[in-house]
């Protein structure tokens, strides 16, 4: 990939603040189209390039290839020796984190009409 990954910063503006607070550059972040389906798709493990694409039914290999350069600039993703793009420490601590939104998501699903 010639161009550089664009990371939103903590400190800097990016869409919807000004402030550049972290929790609104991490919501920046995993609100680009298909980053949250690229890191559940490695919610397992380490997957290779295609198999990671293919994960992702309909993502083109521009989109796939932007996503991850940001998720390994904010060291979300790591792309390891041999098996793959895997979820570093930290990206599975912030799927930990996803968590609970998970469950609202379930419940609020299952409210009554």
């Amino acid at each position: 990939m010639t161009k550089q990954a664009e990371l939103p910063k903590p400190g800097s503006k990016v869409r919807g603040t000004r402030s550049g607070r972290p929790i609104m550059v991490l919501l920046d972040l995993l609100g680009r189209r298909w980053t949250l389906r690229v890191l559940w798709e490695l919610r397992d493990g380490a997957l290779r390039f295609r198999a990671l694409q293919e994960r992702c039914g309909g993502l083109s290999p521009t989109v796939l290839n932007r996503r991850l350069a940001e998720l390994r600039a904010a060291e979300i993703v790591a792309l390891g020796p041999q098996e793959g793009y895997e979820l570093t420490g930290e990206g599975r601590k912030l799927l930990r984190a996803l968590a609970p939104l998970g469950e609202w998501a379930r419940r609020w699903a299952a409210r009554p009409d």
